[in-house]
């Protein structure tokens, strides 16, 4: 596809400043015009359901089921619950109850960060971004992958349609227009670039949220179900032709249970695949021919065994589902993230070293583990971290509602979907509103000239500690306060009975 729909570097600039100023408007501080862009979001996708399929399938080959499972689903399930309860999640909240400052009425209530830049990855569209951006009362510039031209394209003719065209803008474009965008200053941004991302964000000071994947393991106990096993880890490998940022990459199990696992995923294979996977209506092909390329050389470089699979074809940006065994830690394919549809098996002598294999490694996204025994998955999660740890089943914790997702250290920070993304577009004002008696009769100890009793007055704001480890039976019962901010209390209590201080302070 041509790039002539790249957005001109010279507007670039002009775009940015359009969204500034539209957000300095206030135009979002209605929350009802919140809730109008949120449910505009979800219908942008609804009515446009057939062209995002078919535009998924150009960029990717990717199947129709997939596009409605990975993509529609979740999209849905976020629209409605941010419409639903944006109202809620916007209020201002009471800090909890303390003595000493209750009477100054401290609140926190979450606002915007400003204007987002989401930069999109090629595999999933940014409507969950976009729709949590709004909810948290953002403007938004989003910036689609490249390399999923069709999806891109798309995005620029269909947003400025269904949202507001001050508040909302897609540019598009390579390295030159990524990097021009980079330039200007933002108050949130999201990506994957994480490095190049991180350090134009540095020096604005500009917080991110980023999401990064990484080589998710698997560990295998014997006792598990071995067809399920099977069925689902290749499952999740193979769909989108493994380019999911969840997808497990890595299984590591004993040594004289591999060949065992090798029948049972050969199994699924042929139930997945019973005419071959190349001319299936059910497997995807790799974004790029460069990705391509990049993963066959993997697959040539490995020590192990290909048991399936392990051809490709780099003009028709083909890999086919491939299973290797006998995979060392040391191999090039364990270098880093496959992010295509080959599955390795490493067989470890004893889940002790299965751990440590996972524990010289970044930290993933994910960490899977597919056991009866509860003993075995406390073992494997309790000495391992991850954004998410997962028993008996891959990938699908995306898409449960109230779970965010979100990695750690190399695989990313911040979280995606529901309230928790929320959060991400939000920061917490405080406030305080202070009557001027209270420095009458509490807090008048602060201001010089300072005196003996009035550090005494001042230390009292201090609670006692917990019981010293070496001598809890010595511990002292005092609680810290004093007379006076108790009389605090007192009348603080009386004047909420009265109705102040107003919750809406």
């Amino acid at each position: 596809m041509s790039n002539s729909f790249y957005t001109p570097l010279e507007e670039i600039p002009r775009i940015h400043q359009r969204a500034r100023d539209a957000y300095r408007s206030g135009k979002l501080k209605s929350i009802e015009y919140r809730r109008e862009q949120i449910a505009q979001a979800g219908y942008l996708l609804k009515d446009n359901e057939q062209r995002f399929i078919d535009a998924m399938r150009t960029d990717l080959g990717r199947p129709a089921q997939e596009t409605i499972f990975f993509d529609f689903a979740a999209v849905y399930i976020d629209v409605k619950t941010a419409y639903d309860n944006v109202a809620k999640w916007t209020k201002s909240e009471r800090a909890p109850f303390n003595l000493n400052f209750f009477v100054m009425n401290p609140r926190m209530r979450p606002e915007p960060k400003g204007v987002v830049l989401a930069i999109a990855p090629f595999n999933a569209p940014v409507f969950m971004l976009l729709g949590w951006a709004i909810a948290g009362g953002n403007a938004v510039v989003l910036k689609p992958s490249e390399q999923s031209p069709g999806v891109a394209k798309l995005f620029a003719e269909l947003v400025p349609k269904y949202l507001d065209q001050d508040l909302f803008h897609v540019i598009n474009g390579g390295i030159p227009e990524t990097t021009r965008v980079l330039e200007l200053p933002w108050d949130h941004r999201n990506g994957r670039v994480a490095r190049i991302i991180s350090e134009a964000a540095a020096k604005h000071l500009t917080p991110t949220t980023l999401e990064l994947g990484g080589k998710n393991p698997v560990v295998i106990d014997p006792k598990c179900d071995v067809q399920l096993a099977a069925r689902r880890i290749l499952w999740g490998r193979t769909c989108n032709a493994g380019q999911v940022c969840l997808a497990p990459e890595y299984v590591l199990l004993p040594e004289n249970f591999q060949d065992t696992f090798v029948e049972a995923l050969k199994d699924v294979y042929r139930s997945f695949y019973p005419h071959g996977p190349k001319d299936s209506d059910s497997f995807c092909r790799i974004v790029s021919e460069a990705h391509t390329a990049r993963i066959k050389d993997l697959i040539d470089r490995t020590r192990g065994t290909v048991v399936f699979g392990g051809d490709a074809d780099v003009a028709e940006r083909y890999v086919a589902p491939t299973l290797v065994k006998d995979v060392r830690p040391d191999d090039p394919l364990m270098e880093g993230e496959i992010f295509g549809p080959v599955l390795l098996l490493v067989p470890v002598k004893d889940i002790d070293e299965a751990l440590d294999i996972i524990n010289s490694k970044d930290h993933p996204l994910a960490i899977y583990a597919f056991s009866p025994d509860q003993a075995f998955l406390d073992k494997v999660f309790d000495n391992t971290e991850s954004g998410a740890a997962v028993a008996n089943e891959v990938v699908i914790s995306i898409g449960v509602p109230g779970l965010p997702m979100g990695g750690v250290g190399a695989s990313g920070h911040g979280y995606f979907t529901g309230k928790h993304m929320f959060d991400e577009f939000t920061h917490l004002r405080v406030s305080l509103n202070n009557p001027g008696w209270v420095d009458k009769i509490a807090f008048g100890f602060r201001f010089p000239p300072y005196k003996p009793e009035k550090e005494k007055q001042l230390r009292a704001l201090s609670p006692s500690l917990p019981p010293r480890p070496s001598d809890k039976k010595h511990a002292s019962a005092k609680t810290g306060s004093w007379p006076v901010l108790l009389l605090t209390g007192v009348v603080s209590a009386v004047l909420l009975k009265l109705g102040w201080p107003s919750p809406d302070i």
